[in-house]
């Protein structure tokens, strides 16, 4: 599958795979968020468009346009973001055209499991196999007279693609555990195991305490399951191709 990023010849964006890292996790008590897989996952699920000029931004309350200040912190260039929509909410322009292939989608959204004070990621998806307008990303304030900070080369969008359709496909439905055997053992064994174990941590010198946490996911089920072959404790995306020169 494609995912191609049109620009001119004098275009600044700049977009990069999605890290694993986030500093609210490297501040964890002994990184302990990272043994979390399935967050893992989803902060390296896609590419970040990176910020190219450090800037502050702040809003007073206010619903107008003008409710926003925002200052470069780099005198050499000019800040990029705008007030456009009102009502707190500061916008961003992408300074590409991105097209997927037939069928797919773009996520447009903040980087997955990152924290950013008194300002909140905005989501959108875009039909971008067909659309010929470019797509900002925008941030809605939580907080007025807080000043904001964004870096440079802070990650300030979010990108994946999806399949268009896929969640209106979906058959929902409630199932009794009484009826699934199959589903219900397996819960059980894990939650005794589970409940054992938070016991056992405490117990100094105990061979929980050394293990420190479970990991049946990470492992793929093992005692309880048995995962597919495509089970993954990572995702690495492959960077955008460089234009010719």
């Amino acid at each position: 599958m494609r995912l191609i990023c049109y620009i001119d010849r004098h275009s600044q964006i700049r977009i990069a795979p999605a890290a694993v890292r986030r500093d609210w996790m490297d501040k964890s008590q002994q990184r302990s968020a990272y043994r979390c897989v399935p967050l893992n996952i989803a902060n390296a699920h896609g590419w970040v468009i990176l910020n190219r000029v450090p800037i502050m931004v702040e809003w007073n309350g206010a619903d107008g346009v003008d409710a926003i200040t925002i200052k470069s912190l780099d005198d050499s260039a000019s800040q990029t973001a705008a007030s456009i929509f009102g009502s707190g909410v500061l916008t961003f322009p992408v300074d590409g055209l991105f097209r997927t292939d037939p069928g797919y989608d773009l996520m447009v959204m903040g980087p997955a499991n990152a924290l950013k004070d008194a300002i909140q990621p905005l989501t959108g998806i875009v039909e971008t196999d067909w659309s010929p307008f470019p797509f900002t990303m925008n941030w809605k304030f939580t907080r007025s007279h807080a000043p904001v900070t964004f870096e440079r080369d802070e990650p300030i969008c979010m990108i994946f693609p999806m399949a268009r359709g896929l969640v209106e496909a979906v058959e929902p439905e409630f199932r009794l555990f009484e009826n699934e055997p199959q589903v219900l053992e397996p819960l059980s064994d894990w939650a005794e195991s589970r409940h054992q174990f938070l016991q056992d941590v405490t117990v100094e010198g105990s061979a929980a305490q050394a293990k420190q946490w479970q990991k049946d996911y990470f492992d793929g089920g093992g005692r309880f399951a048995v995962a597919p072959d495509d089970h993954r404790t990572k995702v690495q995306v492959k960077p955008f191709r460089h234009l010719p020169d």
